[in-house]
């Protein structure tokens, strides 16, 4: 089944390229849905770089089934659906079946600058770049996946999320009904509207309580920085085990015992934030024989009524497309 719509200016001058085989004007034609192409493989995915590279491949496939493209979907449809059937491919590779609670070994922050610039996709983006939000759509096997996206992300009718993944409207529909319920599960306190702050903001509270969290690091004052947690903090350090954390206690006995926090030794800095619409602390930290901070971690920070619930450490190794600067 495909859209009932007449042939728009986009449509009409990307066949035209298409048929001209003007590489260049199709990448000018394509390019400026990079980004939002971009998030959705990375809700797909959990997965920056991964992100990135399947939205690459995006091009790629379009560009070889150039030919396929009739216009009776929009562009933007068409190339959401190659994107889709990409990351599935990509996901039946991997084969990622992550055991409950365990947190995602291969998720990844994603940087608020490289989210659509368009008002509208930016709220879209908004409401489900949440990394509670990312994680709990990786539970959901990749089709489900990728339906409850079209459908409840994207807001496309079952026809139009059948006929990208070659499903029957029915199929659809009842793969919407389960991973609903999988979504319940993993987001119990969280709706399913997932209300976020306005774009590229914080509210005050954040704002004090990341300011607060940066300043007990720099103080080496643990007992400030536990006062800060929920009793029910859950707690991931990735890349690493994937192990979660679900008690303040527990995460702060983890740290002392790693030998952070050392009165007299560690000596922090810290700057304020947002990765994935969340505010977050990037961490420095200057050893003694070195005269500098060195970046040293991102943690990026879902704070309830003033108090921090989750939070969620990222070694910065390997990852400039943070752009953080690697020194202070």
């Amino acid at each position: 089944m495909t859209d009932a719509r007449p042939l728009g200016a986009d449509e009409a001058t990307f066949i035209a390229v298409a048929r001209s085989g003007d590489a260049a004007r199709f990448a000018l034609i394509t390019e400026r849905h990079r980004r939002e192409l971009q998030v959705h493989c990375y809700r797909m995915l959990a997965n920056y770089e991964d992100a990135q590279d399947m939205t690459q491949e995006t091009f790629l496939r379009a560009w070889h089934k150039r030919g396929s493209f009739k216009g009776h979907a929009a562009l933007r449809t068409w190339l959401y659906r190659i994107a889709t059937n990409a990351c599935l491919d990509f996901l039946e590779k991997r084969d990622d079946r992550t055991p409950v609670p365990a947190e995602l070994p291969y998720l990844q922050p994603y940087p608020d600058r490289m989210l659509p610039e368009d008002p509208q996709e930016s709220v879209v983006a908004r409401e489900t770049i949440e990394l509670a939000f990312i994680v709990a759509v990786q539970h959901l096997p990749p089709r489900q996946r990728a339906v409850f996206i079209l459908r409840d992300v994207l807001g496309w009718p079952a026809s139009k999320a059948a006929d990208a993944l070659e499903l029957t409207a029915a199929s659809v529909t009842s793969a919407l009904q389960r991973a609903r319920v999988t979504m319940r599960e993993q987001l119990p306190d969280r709706r399913l509207d997932w209300r976020s702050p306005a774009p590229h903001e914080l509210s005050h509270d954040e704002r004090g309580v990341v300011k607060a969290y940066i300043d007990a690091h720099e103080r080496n004052d643990l007992d400030r920085l536990t006062s800060l947690l929920r009793d029910d903090l859950r707690f991931a350090m990735l890349p690493g085990s994937g192990a979660v954390i679900t008690t303040a206690k527990d995460a702060v006995d983890g740290w002392v015992a790693g030998g952070l926090f050392q009165r007299g030794h560690d000596d922090w800095r810290g700057v304020t934030t947002t990765v994935n619409r969340m505010p977050a602390a990037v961490l420095y930290l200057r050893t003694p024989d070195d005269p500098e901070y060195r970046l040293f971690a991102i943690a990026v920070l879902r704070i309830v009524d003033g108090k921090i619930a989750e939070l969620t450490g990222f070694d910065t190794t390997g990852k400039p497309w943070l752009d953080l600067p690697p020194a202070l």
